[in-house]
């Protein structure tokens, strides 16, 4: 929380996107015959997966379990999320009416949330917990493609072709991802994480016109909270300024831009978030090592910074190399 707020810390703190999830073994055990979403949506197996690696790797924050179409799926919106693909929707957005299906979200819509970030919070202590939701672009990719997609082709056609509408649909989204933080704020999240993963498919010129106004509505809706706000999205090296501009106090960085120079990009007042890339953790500890200390180099000088990778876990990364790169950083940071 110190180093999101730009105060002096101890040690520079350590969480890992995804840190809760498929490279543990006892994830795995525990999510056997439960379905992602169903999974979401037990507060009590929300608990121990979002406890597992604060357990074994000892980092710096917990990160809630969940996915970013749980609040879609928690308002109707008919969509599952099929292994080795991802969220696939049954009804695509594609014309006007087809936005009936986003009603706005309500406490009473998710009441394992609360329960489990109040769950969370008792057995943390002093360990913060970050909330997080999906921002309004990235929620739009999949409920107008439908799915995943390589290159958002339909929703760009809408984004450029019909201008209102997409409008419309973001700012929907906007008030649907403001509410679920709210409510993950409320039950005693210490910090929240805005994941925009497809955003850098776009040019700064139509993330400024087309996509900044909504995720500058989210961020704005829980200003007043006094939460740390973390903005991230993967491939947004040219868009660092804007995300940033969007209302983030800390912005996440991915592996393609060292911390120094994504600072200068970023500009001053805020922390940053990053960014070892996930993939050198398949290297010989002293390759990770040196790639660790390498972004940690490149942080010397920052106002704030939480080290993380620069996206998420990869599935099949070794458990005990996150455990030795969080005692690395925590040892080579130490003041």
């Amino acid at each position: 929380m110190k180093a999101c707020r730009r105060e002096p810390v101890p040690h520079t703190p350590v969480w890992f996107m995804r840190q809760a999830g498929r490279s543990l073994p006892e994830y795995r055990k525990v999510r056997e015959g439960t379905s992602m979403l169903e999974s979401c949506t037990i507060p009590e197996l929300v608990t121990e997966i979002t406890l597992q690696p604060v357990r074994r790797h000892g980092v710096d924050a917990a990160i809630y379990f969940s996915d970013i179409v749980v609040p879609l799926k928690a308002i109707g919106v008919g969509l599952d999320i099929k292994p080795g693909v991802g969220p696939v929707v049954d009804r695509p957005i594609r014309t006007r009416a087809d936005l009936a299906q986003l009603r706005d979200l309500t406490p009473e819509d998710v009441p394992y949330v609360t329960e489990a970030i109040g769950m969370l919070t008792a057995e943390l202590g002093t360990t913060p917990l970050i909330g997080f939701a999906g921002a309004p672009f990235t929620l739009a990719s999949y409920l107008v493609e439908g799915g995943p997609s390589r290159n958002h082709e339909r929703t760009k056609a809408l984004m450029y072709g019909e201008p209102d509408l997409w409008s419309e649909l973001l700012d929907r989204l906007a008030r649907i991802t403001a509410a679920f933080l709210r409510v993950q704020i409320e039950a005693g999240a210490s910090a929240v994480q805005l994941f925009d993963s497809w955003v850098g498919a776009l040019a700064p010129a139509d993330y400024r016109r087309s996509v900044l106004p909504a995720s500058s509505k989210v961020f704005a809706a829980v200003a007043g909270h006094g939460v740390p706000r973390i903005h991230f999205g993967v491939g947004t090296g040219e868009l660092l300024g804007l995300l940033a501009e969007a209302g983030a106090d800390v912005v996440g960085v991915d592996w393609r831009v060292p911390l120094d120079e994504a600072a200068r990009r970023v500009g001053p007042g805020r922390a940053l978030q990053g960014n070892l890339d996930p993939a050198v953790l398949f290297a010989p500890e002293e390759a990770v090592r040196a790639k660790a200390a390498e972004v940690l180099d490149a942080a010397r000088d920052l106002e704030g910074h939480v080290f993380n990778l620069g996206h998420g876990v990869l599935p099949t990364t070794d458990p005990d190399a996150l455990t030795r790169l969080v005692e690395f950083v925590h040892t080579r940071t130490s003041r």
